[in-house]
Order: C-alpha cells, then sequence, then structure tokens
C-alpha cells in the first residue's frame, strides 16, 4: 500500500459523511469509453463530432441519425459495475457515503447497489415519449429501427441531457447541498471540464478533498491529496 493509499484509508476511515463527484473514468474499467479518451467517442469515425450529434438540435433536426449514433456508442447493455461502484456501494451500506454524484449515464451505480445517486445528466437507461410522457426501458431504442415511437404515435427521446440542454434544477440543488456539507470530498474520473458540472466541486467547504484520476487536472482543484490512477483499482485497495 502506497503513502497515498494509507492516507486515502486513514481519511474515508475517519468519515461519516462522504460524498463522491464521478466523471466517466469511473466507468472505463467496465468497459465503457471514455469521450475524450485516445479510444473515445471524440475519436471514432463519424460524419460529424460527437457534441454535434449530441446536441439538442440536432436531435431534432436529424433524429435517424442521432438515434444510430446513440445505439451504437451510447448504449453498454452488457456493461458491468466494476470495483469503484461496489466498494462505494458497500461505503453506503456502511453509513459513511452519504451521496454519489455522476456525471456518467449507465447506470452502473445503481447495478451495483448505491442507492442515493444524482445523476446530473440522466441515465440511458430510461426513455420516455414526447407526447404522452410514458416512461420506457433500455430495450426500447436498443432493439428499435429509426426513430423509435410510442403506441400513441410520440416520439420516445432518451432521458439525457443533450448539449444545449439544461441541467435538472432538483438534481443541481441536491447536488449543492450534499456537496457543501460534506466532511470528505472525492472527485474521480473526471477531467473537470464539463460545465456547469464540474463548477458543483467549488461549493465544497471542507479540507478533505480527493481527487483520484489518471491524468493530473493541471491544477483545476485545491486537493489535499492527489491519487494517479484508475478509479477502481485505487478504491479496491481500501
Amino acid at each position: 500500500m502506497t503513502d497515498e493509499i494509507r492516507r486515502l484509508k486513514d481519511i474515508i476511515d475517519g468519515s461519516g459523511n462522504i460524498v463522491f463527484f464521478g466523471g466517466a473514468g469511473v466507468s472505463t474499467e467496465s468497459g465503457i469509453p471514455d469521450f475524450r479518451s485516445v479510444d473515445g467517442l471524440y475519436h471514432q469515425q463519424w460524419d460529424e463530432p460527437p457534441e454535434t450529434i449530441l446536441s439538442h438540435s440536432y436531435y431534432e433536426r436529424h433524429p435517424e441519425n442521432f438515434f444510430a449514433f446513440y445505439r451504437a456508442k451510447l448504449l453498454c447493455p452488457d456493461a458491468k459495475p466494476n470495483a469503484a461502484h461496489r466498494k462505494l456501494a458497500e461505503w453506503e451500506r456502511a453509513g459513511k457515503l452519504k451521496a454519489v454524484i455522476t456525471q456518467n449515464i449507465d447506470g452502473l451505480h445503481q447495478a451495483a447497489g448505491s442507492r442515493e445517486v444524482l445523476e446530473l445528466h440522466g441515465s440511458t437507461l430510461r426513455s420516455y415519449c414526447e407526447k404522452c410522457g410514458r416512461f420506457y426501458g433500455v430495450d426500447t431504442i436498443l432493439h428499435s429501427a429509426d426513430v423509435p415511437l410510442c403506441a400513441c404515435g410520440g416520439r420516445i427521446k432518451p432521458d439525457v441531457v443533450l448539449y444545449e440542454e439544461g441541467l435538472n434544477e432538483d438534481t443541481l440543488y441536491r447536488a449543492v447541498k450534499y456537496i457543501s456539507e460534506a466532511d470528505v470530498l472525492i472527485i474521480a474520473g473526471t477531467s473537470l471540464a464539463v460545465y456547469p458540472a464540474a463548477g458543483l466541486v467549488n461549493y465544497y467547504r471542507g479540507h478533505k478533498l480527493v481527487v483520484i484520476n489518471k491524468t493530473p487536472l493541471e491544477g483545476r482543484t485545491r486537493a489535499d491529496l492527489v491519487i494517479t490512477g484508475a478509479v477502481g483499482e485505487t478504491l479496491a485497495q481500501l
């Protein structure tokens, strides 16, 4: 066990009010690609860049292309929780972890057993009819052809936050409350490059800010402990 891991263990052992803020790097060990990694979605061959295809305006103008990309690149029905997801669920059951705040849309935290999960960008596991509001599971879009339609004739939209769309205000409020009241805040698997979600860490008022990431965040945080490495591999040592 390295000195950094030992320090992290001491921080975790001594706290009963931990909040975890995670990004794409939390799920890469489950085989879900990171948008901005070398092998991620931003480096795949497509007619338009992913941030264009995953925008609200593109969704409205070119729904067939949107859903083709969405099925091919964002739906990962066979992905399973990794050591990071399992450890966080374990901490929650022990009463140490108060909330997981995630930028991910894969539902793996819930699959691992976490209950208080704030999904800033929604979830691919849910979709809804834009006309009647009926909710559907992931299989509806996964196994549909072209643009999925509800029985009422309305278009079925993934329950995810697209570019150009705002985050859910209630989710943001709850995230700010958890972060501002946390004793320990762990930021993991994120470059803190996506706003407004990344700005939430500025609400932390404590002195036990931990960053776990494969690459340095280049001074974007006032971290008290920085661990460079994979999130699952790191948390599995605790």
